[in-house]
């Protein structure tokens, strides 16, 4: 089962948000469009999903947030049928999608995420949504959007062996994985640590990106693109040259995780 959407965060303080948003789409876009109808049926390091349950998983929460964003009411009609199936509403609306024709599953995605694009575009400031978890702004939500669509991507091209190149835009998935830390701890009935982690990340640039007090006793530090792998559960701990200083923040490295929802049982180490 994959995630359902990002935990609500803070507004994520990069400006062109959305033009991040559209960036990231049209690069999978542009991996996925020249495919061969079979190959949508490729398998995905996501267990059961295809290329095609990734993308229809997209296209099903690009829809989801449309709703929330125009049609509050109708959002929360649409949220107690997931309330009421917790463990497969997630995996029945990607199935659901994957069984389309792929060039109208391709069609449906990219026609729900421009009418999505244009709604948090047109968002009056400071307004907030109904999600499956807290409500969320619009920044918070095309933040969640990106997120989603960087580590849904990366189960793509792993499935067709591709190597994206890291971009400036993976601030926007570690500002989230920085922000869900304490999310991270309360969905496995943990108690969150009561101090702020200092973070510190090799962006693909060489820049430093850092988040939290500098003189903080618990430390993570290591390159973004890793640590961007382990908060949304594409890739092991074991796997990644993310570090923790400190007993706490070396526990979060081992529940991180960016997406709200149940624990995911995250990626196995390779080889094992």
């Amino acid at each position: 089962m994959s995630d359902s959407g990002s935990a609500a965060v803070l507004d994520d303080p990069h400006s062109d948000l959305l033009s991040d948003l559209h960036s990231e789409s049209e690069e999978l876009d542009r991996l996925i469009a020249p495919l061969e109808p079979g190959e949508w049926a490729l398998v995905t390091p996501s267990p059961g999903w295809s290329i095609a349950h990734q993308i229809a998983h997209l296209a099903w929460t690009d829809s989801a947030a449309l709703l929330a964003v125009t049609d509050p009411g109708a959002f929360a009609a649409e949220s107690g049928k997931a309330r009421a199936a917790p463990g497969t509403f997630v995996d029945e609306g990607a199935a659901a999608g994957a069984a389309l024709p792929p060039a109208e599953l391709l069609a449906r995605w990219r026609d729900g995420r421009a009418r999505l694009h244009l709604a948090l575009r047109g968002a009056p400031p400071g307004a907030r949504f109904p999600w499956y978890g807290p409500p969320m702004s619009a920044a918070s939500m095309a933040t969640a959007r990106l997120m989603e669509t960087w580590a849904h991507g990366q189960d793509i091209a792993d499935a067709l062996g591709v190597r994206r190149e890291p971009t400036a835009r993976l601030r926007h998935v570690a500002w989230i994985g920085v922000r869900t830390r304490d999310y991270a701890c309360l969905v496995r009935g943990k108690q969150p640590p009561a101090e702020p982690f200092r973070v510190e990340l090799t962006g693909p640039g060489g820049e430093l990106w850092t988040y939290g007090p500098e003189d903080a006793a618990q430390r993570v530090t290591g390159p973004a693109l890793d640590f961007c792998l382990l908060v949304t559960q594409r890739a092991h701990r074991a796997d990644l040259a993310v570090r923790a200083e400190g007993p706490d923040a070396d526990a979060w490295l081992d529940i991180a995780q960016a997406f709200a929802g149940p624990a995911g049982p995250g990626r196995a180490p390779k080889g094992a």
